[in-house]
């Protein structure tokens, strides 16, 4: 990718898997002058690590970086003390300085590894949002209304049932929009939850007398379950710093139907070949597990540096196929009359295949860490795949039980 684009295909880039675009034409403006725009992401220091997930909206700003974009990268140390309201059924507890210094740095030299260090501006929102002072927060305050703060989702779910929402919280929106006027954005970045908060910060711009800031959501990505965002605390997560074998192996774990989205929000790829890589697995021409090992080769070497995915995955195939699965795994066929709306209780399907005895025990050998489905331990007894979901389909109970699953 160069800075020598369209503005139609500088659009087509950015946008690519952007969940909203505030505005298209305001952004198409905006780029016809051909000066570098400003564009910001702001980040709260909440967590210690970034994953795959947070790792979206960070190569959105690598790609107007790439389009010669200057990102200016925000550090929320104040605005963590307050705590993003996001998402909360209840007030957030507030972070240890401490704490927050040390996800800082986490933070920092973890967006390194996707940013490049030119066209870039790091800041801490405590150097302006810090010096406010009474007058200046009060001032502030004045710019919005409780009634426009209610009108955010999960405020007016937690005022209309009773539950306390701090003045604090309320503020929050306004310190985070506070940043964009603060930096002039030209451009502010955010997930699909932000966008209360940085449509804000598009409001007190034009009420300070600067040009509005387009607003570019991106998605929340899928983690390893397929079903809940990703998460360190769900433990459905990929770590951009986790370990290259690590990676590969949580990447090929993913479910089949997430591929498209992953190739699309995960890897850095030109929208053409994203494209062309979700029409070959649609049409079959392209291997749902081929695909995986492309995804995780292209993932590994994004973060550890070229020629690592092909190392991790020499090394998976090294344990999952030469040194732990035997030449001579049985084969056992899965009819479609063997499926209850489409899907199977894993527990049922180690009894057909002869793994185990009864259901019964494949519940227990599955509840006591003891069963994995293509090298992943599985341990919900309750667990049900559709044929999508088996993958390989190579089923373990122990060390010495395999089947391998043909639908």
């Amino acid at each position: 990718m160069t800075d020598e684009v369209s503005v139609d295909e500088a659009i087509r880039i950015v946008g690519a898997g952007a969940t909203n675009l505030i505005s298209e034409g305001d952004l198409r403006k905006k780029l016809a002058r051909g000066t570098p725009l400003r564009v910001k992401l702001g980040i709260d220091p909440t967590a210690s690590d970034i994953h795959l997930g947070f790792a979206v909206v960070l190569r959105k700003l690598r790609q107007f970086q790439d389009l010669g974009h200057t990102a200016v990268l925000i550090l929320g140390d104040f605005t963590a003390q307050v705590g993003d309201p996001t998402g909360r059924s209840a007030t957030r507890p507030r972070l240890a300085p401490e704490q927050i210094e040390a996800n800082l740095k986490t933070y920092q030299a973890q967006a390194g590894l996707i940013l490049r260090s030119d066209r870039l501006e790091v800041h801490r929102n405590s150097d302006w949002l810090g010096t406010l002072g009474a007058d200046g927060l009060l001032r502030l305050a004045g710019k919005a209304t409780v009634a426009q703060m209610l009108e955010r989702d999960d405020f007016s779910k937690r005022y209309d049932a009773g539950q306390p929402i701090s003045i604090m919280e309320l503020l929050y929106p306004l310190l985070q929009g506070y940043d964009s006027v603060a930096i002039k954005a030209d451009v502010e970045l955010g997930g699909s939850d932000q966008l209360f908060n940085n449509l804000v910060g598009r409001d007190l711009q034009e009420k300070e007398g600067q040009e509005p800031q387009v607003v570019l959501t991106t998605p929340l990505l899928e983690g390893l379950d397929g079903v809940n965002k990703m998460s360190k605390s769900l433990g459905n997560y990929i770590g951009i710093t986790e370990p290259p074998g690590e990676q590969f192996g949580k990447v090929m774990s993913i479910p089949d139907s997430l591929l498209p989205r992953y190739m699309l929000l995960a890897t850095g790829w030109h929208p053409d070949r994203v494209d062309a890589e979700s029409a070959k697995l649609a049409s079959g021409e392209l291997h749902p597990n081929t695909a995986k090992r492309l995804l995780a080769r292209t993932i590994v070497d994004l973060y550890h540096g070229a020629g690592a995915g092909e190392a991790a995955e020499a090394g998976f195939d090294q344990v999952y196929k030469r040194h732990e699965v035997p030449d001579d795994v049985p084969e056992f066929e899965l009819q479609p009359d063997q499926l209850v709306d489409g899907r199977i209780r894993l527990a049922r399907l180690l009894a057909l295949a002869g793994l185990v005895s009864s259901n019964k025990e494949g519940a227990r050998k599955i509840s006591e860490g003891a069963v994995r489905l293509n090298g992943e331990r599985i341990t919900d007894p309750d667990t049900e795949l559709a044929p999508g979901d088996l993958g390989e389909g190579l089923l373990q109970v122990g060390r010495r039980s395999w089947a391998r699953i043909r639908v």
